[in-house]
C-alpha cells in the first residue's frame, strides 16, 4: 500500500491520541495490520497490552498434565454425538499404512535432485542423515507416484441429504 503524506500525519494524530488500530484503520479506510505495521516502520511509540494478566505466568512445558479441580458449577449436558465413519486411511491399518509408505524405493532423492516428474514423498526423519524422498516417476499432474498417491488422495464419499 502506498501511503500518502496525508495519511501518514493522520495515522501520526490518531497515534499520539491514543485510538485503537482499529479504529485508526476506519477513519483511514484501510486494515489495521496496515496501520500496525506503518506505525512500526515509523517508529511510534509502543502501545501497552490490552490484555492484562492476573496471577503468575502459566508454565509453557509442564511434567504432567494435570486435571483441573471439579468446580461447583454444574456442567452443560451435551448431546450425543453422531458416530464418525472411518476413512479409508483409518479402516486401513497404521502398520499397513506405514510399511505401503516407506517401501524401499531403487531412487532414493535428497530434496535438491527433485524435479516436476519426480515423486516427493518423503521418507524417514528429516533430522536424520538417511532421510530422502521417493523419486519415483510422478502421475501427471501429481506430486507422488501411484502409490504415495494412493494414500495421499482419499476420494470423498457422497454427501447424504441429511446432513
Amino acid at each position: 500500500m502506498d501511503w500518502t503524506p496525508e495519511q501518514i500525519t493522520e495515522l501520526t494524530r490518531l497515534w499520539g491520541e491514543g485510538l485503537t488500530t482499529a479504529e485508526i484503520g476506519k477513519r483511514l479506510g484501510i486494515s489495521k495490520n496496515a496501520v500496525v505495521g506503518k506505525a512500526h516502520r515509523l517508529h511510534l511509540p509502543a502501545r501497552p497490552s490490552p490484555i492484562k494478566r492476573t496471577g503468575p505466568r502459566p508454565q509453557i512445558f509442564r511434567q504432567a498434565a494435570s486435571r483441573p479441580s471439579q468446580s461447583s458449577a454444574p456442567r452443560m449436558q451435551q448431546a450425543p454425538r453422531e458416530p464418525r465413519v472411518p476413512s479409508i486411511a483409518q479402516q486401513t491399518s497404521a502398520a499397513a499404512l506405514k510399511a505401503l509408505a516407506n517401501q524401499p524405493s531403487a531412487k532414493r532423492l535428497p530434496m535438491m535432485a527433485l524435479s516436476a516428474s519426480t515423486c516427493r514423498w518423503p521418507i524417514g526423519d528429516p533430522g536424520d542423515a538417511e532421510f530422502h524422498f521417493c523419486g519415483e516417476r510422478s502421475l501427471e499432474g501429481k506430486p507422488y507416484c501411484s502409490t504415495h498417491a494412493s494414500i495421499a488422495y482419499v476420494k470423498m464419499k457422497p454427501k447424504t441429504e441429511a446432513a
